[in-house]
């Protein structure tokens, strides 16, 4: 399992969080996409929680360069 949270410059769809996320927790982007997608349907912050995640989250290649 990684330490680093950084979005991917592969494999990632609008963003990469969930990419991130899923790389983060040791599961496949898919399963990341599906879950987020089902929590959707419960009240609460998703999207924005996406969104601030797309913004403060590096890029791979930025978080690389950065250390």
């Amino acid at each position: 399992m990684s330490s680093s949270l950084a979005r991917p410059t592969n494999g990632r769809m609008i963003g990469g969080v969930c990419a991130a996320l899923a790389r983060r927790f040791g599961t496949s982007a898919t399963t990341m996409r599906v879950i987020f997608l089902l929590s959707c349907l419960l009240p609460g912050p998703q999207f924005l929680l996406y969104i601030a995640l797309w913004i403060f989250l590096p890029s791979e290649g930025k978080a690389r360069t950065a250390w």
